[in-house]
């Protein structure tokens, strides 16, 4: 089994089974991957730190995410109106 990120990264296919979502509704773990990822962004971002680890946080979310809500929550943080704590 690889353990580090860059083979996690290189072997992904599709978003992990995450324990904290077990149901089979996955729109809970798509909204959370996408906060995760800019949380992570901006966190690494604020530290002049390399941001190569949220790309796992992005290829989850876009796995799970329709591209539509994606497009959407984009556009509310350019206007400043998401509603989620980045």
């Amino acid at each position: 089994m690889s353990d580090t990120v860059e083979d996690k990264l290189k072997n992904y296919r599709t978003a992990p089974f995450d324990a904290r979502f077990p149901n089979t509704n996955q729109t809970r773990n798509c909204f959370q991957n996408y906060l995760d990822f800019h949380r992570c962004n901006k966190a690494l971002s604020a530290k002049d730190q390399d941001v190569s680890p949220c790309v796992w946080y992005q290829r989850v979310y876009k796995s799970l995410c329709p591209v539509s809500w994606v497009a959407k929550w984009d556009e509310q943080i350019e206007t400043g109106s998401f509603p989620g704590k980045i």
